[in-house]
Formats: structure tokens, sequence, C-alpha cells
């Protein structure tokens, strides 16, 4: 389609990207956007991912579509209740797409939670970080002490 052939140009030319929608609206796709899935990750894949876009960008955008939305609500609580993020806006909306299977428009409900660093993020992920590994005596060290 000529009409998609500029926004394409343009997203390659910048470091956030568009996207046109069936609707003709463009989406950027922010670096610390996560886009949820049901079916292709497990749910805490998504709860460390979300740990450290925070860590990164001091905030985190989760999005989702359809029956992935409960995923992103209950993400976003854990988060919140193990005191690393607080909720700074939650947006929602429905999107126009053409289904697969029968091939006609629908309406798809869209959710979009921001949360934000916490003030006891960094010393929580301090403490939840594991312990170092003990370091391991060198072969020819083992070997005299077996000699003893």
């Amino acid at each position: 389609m000529a009409g998609e052939a500029p926004v394409a140009a343009a997203a390659a030319a910048t470091t956030t990207t568009t996207k046109t929608t069936t609707t003709g609206s463009i989406e950027s796709h922010k670096k610390n956007r996560i886009q949820v899935s049901n079916t292709k990750k497990p749910l805490f894949f998504y709860v460390n991912l979300a740990k450290r876009y925070i860590q990164q960008h001091n905030e985190v955008e989760l999005s989702a579509l359809g029956m992935a939305i409960t995923t992103v609500v209950t993400i976003a609580e854990i988060l919140k209740n193990n005191g690393l993020a607080t909720e700074k806006k939650v947006l929602t909306s429905t999107v126009g797409m053409k289904d697969e299977n029968k091939g006609r428009f629908i309406q798809k409900a869209k959710i979009e939670i921001v949360l934000g660093k916490s003030e006891k993020f960094d010393s929580l992920m301090i403490a939840s970080a594991p312990a170092p590994a003990p370091a391991l005596a060198p072969a020819s060290e083992a070997a005299t002490k077996d000699n003893d």
C-alpha cells in the first residue's frame, strides 16, 4: 500500500517505531512497553521482565488485548502487592481488527497499565537477589587436601 511506505521509512529513522492499525491510528512502540499474551509465555516471565524494565526505565507499560487483560492485571497486582511498583495510569479502550477465522471486522478490548518504580524498589530487589555461590577451590588445592 502506498500510504504505509512513508510511515515505515519514518519508523526506521527514529528510535521509537510506529505501527498503523486498521483504524488508521498510529501506535508508538516504546522501549518500556510489554505486550502480554495469554499463550506465549508463563506469568512470571512477564513479572520478571517488568521488574527489569522498571529497573532500566523507572516505569513499565503493560498492554494486552482481549483474554490477556486478566494476565496484565495479575502482573500489575503482583508487582504492586510486593511493593515494587506504584500504579501511574490505567487506560481501557477498544481496538478494531479483522477476525482471522471469520474474516470480518471485530472490536477487541484493550488495556494499558503504566507502573512506576516504588520508593522501596531498589532495596527490595537487593534483598531478593540470590546470594553469590561460594568460590570453588582450584583442583590442585583439592588434590593436596585429599592426600593429607
